[in-house]
């Protein structure tokens, strides 16, 4: 699993995540590279629900 796919999972839209926050996409995304899914996710897990909130993954 790639860290788009995991952000798509997470229901967060990666590209509007991006443009607004390059810096921390680019911050998590290495991060995620680096660890295990489920630790990374411990170690995100309120700041995940916020980003979802900010950036949401809107299925048509």
């Amino acid at each position: 699993m790639n860290f788009e796919d995991f952000l798509a999972q997470k229901k967060i839209n990666s590209q509007s995540f991006f443009t607004k926050e390059p810096a921390r996409w680019l911050e998590w995304k290495q991060l995620f590279e680096q660890i295990h899914p489920e630790s990374f996710v411990l170690q995100k897990k309120f700041i995940i629900n916020k980003i979802r909130r900010l950036y949401p993954f809107l299925d048509d």
